[in-house]
């Protein structure tokens, strides 16, 4: 069981809650249409104003099985072109969509005074790898490409994704890497799902937070490989090389069980001479952030992590 006396107790509230509802969290719905629903049934309960200095626009993009949807937030108040961020939304490869994680993207478009284009993308197991990959690049060679239209300084695009969206940050960034492009000047893979083999030590700690604990990660991941060999663009953990990809930012919680897998691949970064500022948290869990966004820590956490993509936007702009 998860010593749940090392999370951060003002976090741990709404945590509390949610398992009172819902007890043993999502990942106790075994039917993944029913916790499709219900994922979506709660975010729908979170207004979120619009937001008066973001312009929301629909766009779709050529993908390799059909168009994908791109939602393109532009901060009015910033003149183009802009720094941009191609935005990839979590859900452990099966769950999540742009809608849920509207009120982030029109946030940080605000905040950070870039332009971000949201990403839709098929999820396992109706659609296993390499379809999320594809789809997300598939977008990203889009929005580079209509960059002029879209407002976007083609130089200054970065590329943005949190839990299974940051795995899939670093997945698109390696297949730009060996294909020649686009050409993604910083990445900020936040608390990333990168190893398929879930064998370190925090990912058999955290087995029952409520969020995203080992059984629903380890059936997440054979879902999202479909019977297949993993390859560094699946279970990005396992890329022999890392040289050559883009600066990044990164930060993960004390308490979540992807914390080890991306101690290591910050390390392995730092070894190959990739530029990497990381943030550990102490006492944080899965997604606080999200789940308990009045918490002190979490306010600390999002004013640090926005922080540190200004900084990224500042070190390309030289």
């Amino acid at each position: 069981m998860t010593d749940r006396s090392r999370l951060d107790p003002e976090a741990t509230v709404p945590l509390d809650g949610l398992l009172q509802a819902l007890p043993g969290g999502f990942n106790a719905i075994p039917d993944i249409n029913a916790r499709r629903a219900t994922v979506t049934g709660i975010m729908a309960t979170v207004e979120v104003p619009k937001n008066p200095n973001v312009e929301i626009t629909e766009h779709v993009a050529p993908g390799p099985a059909g168009e994908i949807k791109v939602r393109v937030y532009s901060p009015k108040n910033v003149a183009a072109p802009r720094p941009a961020l191609v935005y990839i939304h979590g859900g452990g490869m099966i769950l999540g969509s742009i809608d849920g994680e509207h009120g982030m993207a029109q946030m940080m478009c605000d905040q950070l005074g870039m332009t971000i284009a949201s990403v839709d993308y098929r999820k396992a197991p109706e659609d296993p790898h390499p379809a999320a990959t594809n789809d997300c690049f598939a977008a990203s060679k889009w929005v580079f490409a209509n960059a002029k239209s879209l407002g976007i300084d083609e130089n200054k695009i970065g590329i943005y994704g949190a839990s299974a969206g940051g795995g899939l940050t670093i997945s698109v960034a390696l297949k730009a890497r060996d294909e020649g492009g686009p050409d993604f000047k910083f990445m900020v893979p936040i608390y990333p799902m990168l190893d398929h083999r879930n064998e370190s030590h925090s990912s058999k700690l955290i087995t029952d937070v409520g969020i995203w604990d080992r059984a629903g990660s380890m059936e997440a991941w054979s879902w999202y490989l479909g019977g297949q060999k993993p390859d560094q663009h699946s279970s990005p953990a396992i890329a022999v090389n890392l040289k050559g990809l883009p600066p990044a930012y990164i930060d993960v919680g004390e308490m979540d069980m992807f914390r080890d897998e991306d101690l290591d691949f910050v390390k392995r970064l730092g070894e190959a001479d990739v530029r990497v500022e990381f943030h550990l948290w102490p006492g944080v869990y899965h997604g606080a952030e999200i789940f308990a966004p009045d918490a002190t820590i979490s306010k600390a956490i999002m004013a640090t992590r926005l922080a540190g993509i200004k900084r990224l936007v500042e070190l390309i702009s030289r």
